[in-house]
Parts: structure tokens; sequence; C-alpha cells
């Protein structure tokens, strides 16, 4: 869908987050802002007691909402465009390593946002196809959730990734 993911009332939102966890711009920035600052302090008890070198590309932790409609809010690091080496890889890893905390927590629902292709520089077509492909495949294997949903901020990424949920 077209829209604000910070207004999602989805059981998780998923924050394209930088490894510090301390928010920054873009949708982590949003997030943050729109959060509170309960989330920056769960963020904060992460890195003190699990990840003090920053959240790794790739991986994924589980943080309540704060003031978001979304219960909780799922961060994860996805990688910078580097013209094409393992970047698919760790985009897979970002997405895969988002719907398995949700099912490890119980959750039913989630929303993606379009991860990597802001500042991060990923070519959203590109992105898109793996971010299609990595949760069907996922939802494939274990189908404990409900709904899964990609909100996209702009028209051309919404675009985008109606084209690539339309491929077979």
């Amino acid at each position: 869908m077209r829209g604000d993911i910070t207004h999602m009332e989805t059981d998780a939102v998923v924050n394209a987050a930088n490894s510090s966890l301390m928010g920054g711009g873009g949708v982590d920035g949003a997030i943050h802002r729109a959060g509170g600052p309960a989330i920056l302090s769960e963020c904060m008890e992460v890195r003190r007691t699990t990840y003090p070198d920053g959240l790794p590309t790739g991986e994924a932790v589980i943080t309540g909402g704060g003031s978001l409609k979304a219960r909780h809010v799922i961060h994860t690091v996805g990688p910078v465009w580097r013209g094409g080496g393992s970047e698919e890889r760790l985009l897979e890893a970002a997405y895969r390593n988002s719907l398995r905390v949700a099912v490890e927590n119980g959750l039913k629902s989630v929303a993606f946002p379009s991860i990597s292709t802001g500042a991060y520089g990923y070519p959203v077509e590109k992105a898109a196809r793996t971010a299609v492909k990595t949760v069907k495949a996922f939802i494939g294997e274990d189908p404990s959730l409900d709904e899964v949903v990609f909100v996209l901020y702009s028209e051309r990424d919404y675009e985008v990734y109606v084209r690539a949920l339309a491929r077979p």
C-alpha cells in the first residue's frame, strides 16, 4: 500500500534502522519521532545488553512501539548498495530475520518499508524483487503470519512494488 508506515495498526512495523539503533533519517527517524522516547530507551537497552557494537547488517531485534499504533517495532539494518556484491544476500537476511522475530514473538501482522532504498542507495527495482521473493518464500515455509504489508511512501516506489508483487 502507499502510505506512512508510522500510521500502521499492524502488530509490528519494521524499521529500516542504522546499526546504532539510535534513530536517524528517513524511515528510521520517522519511526523514532512518531514512537517517542520509549523506542529509543529500549534500543539503548538492546545496545547495552546484546549488541554493544551495533546491530549487524541483516539482523533484527524487537522493541515496543512506544506511541505508535503498532504494538512493536522490529529494527533491522539493510545493506548499503555498493554495486551488487553481497547486498542481495544481506537484504534477504534483513527481511527473513524480521519475519523470524515476528513469528518468535507471536505476532500476526507486519508492515515493511522498502529497506535500504533511501540513504543506503539500493536500487528500488532490485530491492523490491528481493523483498517480495524473500517474504513469499518465508510465508511458504511458515504460514503463521496473517498479514505482511509493504508500505511505500512515494508513488514511484509503490508502483515498483506493485509490479514486483505481480510477478510469478
